[in-house]
């Protein structure tokens, strides 16, 4: 037991990221009855179909799960009167101030985490009374900071500066990656890429299929102006570089990105036109496989790590 897998009640401090287009109740309740902690991601779903997808993860698993809530999203107040309804009992916030909602799901008796990127938004994210937060390195897929500063970086200066759980994301997909987080003072890993490549995902096969086919670089922060996404360099991209090359306005980023395009490219597998966020740890994964597999492939790889550091002396 450690402070992560005490909080959730949960047998590995392994949690799922809740990526949109990625992270219905198969991949969330998956997680779970692999002894981690699923979450549902709310960012791209309807709140009738998140509460569907609520009522089926309840069918899937008697384990806890969680909801990831993006405080961007236009119908915050439905979802979040949904979680009280549903009563979930842990989420995941995100994309905004924590102190906007942790009063109100801390008086539910949610248990609250934020996502953040930096050691300031960590301490506000303490001050507003969250039980832990994920530390999102640079590395991570979809959005993330500004700041581009790296996981192996961020962990030892916000574990400094907090005293809160702390969950360490972007470029863990393995064993190993998992035991360095915690060499570094994380108290548990959020794992999202390795998850988008699972036959449990809600991902589209092609795109499933293109996380496996990436190598090393095939990745890039971008649009840094409207918010930093991680993206598979296809002809979306490179349009978006293009259009950097011309001194495009914020405007005609905005035009160009439209509406729908993560939907376009993660969910309906178009990936050419569509928006790819994906880590950079893509380069790692090989295979789609079961949740299943991909924990107990974690757990024997962070085992048999840690055996073997025991074995060096300085």
């Amino acid at each position: 037991m450690n402070r992560i897998t005490s909080l959730f009640s949960i047998k590995y401090p392994i949690i799922q990221g809740g990526m949109i287009w990625n992270s219905g109740y198969k991949l969330a309740s998956a997680v779970s009855n692999s002894g981690g902690l699923g979450l549902i991601g709310a960012g791209s779903m309807y709140p009738d179909v998140l509460r569907d997808h609520i009522r089926k993860c309840k069918q899937a698993t008697d384990k806890p799960f969680g909801i990831n809530v993006p405080m961007l999203y236009p119908n915050i107040e439905e979802i979040m009167s949904i979680i009280a309804e549903e009563q979930i009992k842990i989420v995941f916030t995100s994309a905004g101030n924590p102190k906007t909602w942790t009063a109100y799901l801390k008086e539910l008796g949610v248990t609250v985490v934020h996502v953040v990127s930096s050691s300031k938004f960590a301490l506000k994210a303490e001050e507003a009374g969250v039980d832990a937060v994920v530390v999102e390195g640079f590395e991570a897929g979809g959005h993330n900071g500004r700041e581009e500063t790296t996981t192996m970086t961020l962990i030892p200066m916000v574990r400094k500066s907090i005293k809160i759980p702390l969950i360490a994301a972007g470029g863990i997909a393995t064993g190993r990656g998992m035991l360095a987080a915690m060499a570094l003072g994380a108290d548990g890993v959020q794992v999202g890429s390795r998850f988008a490549a699972s036959l449990e995902s809600s991902a589209h096969e092609a795109f499933k299929h293109a996380i496996v086919s990436s190598q090393e670089g095939d990745t890039q922060l971008t649009l840094k102006e409207l918010a930093p996404v991680r993206l598979i360099k296809n002809k979306f991209y490179h349009d978006i570089q293009d259009l950097y090359a011309r001194c495009a306005s914020v405007d005609e980023l905005k035009a160009h990105l439209g509406r729908a395009r993560a939907k376009r490219g993660m969910f309906e597998g178009d990936l050419e036109e569509g928006e790819l966020e994906i880590g950079q740890i893509a380069g790692l994964i090989e295979d789609i496989k079961p949740v299943a597999e991909i924990v107990s492939d974690m757990i024997y790889e962070f085992n048999e790590a840690r055996r073997e550091l025991l074995k060096f002396e300085l």
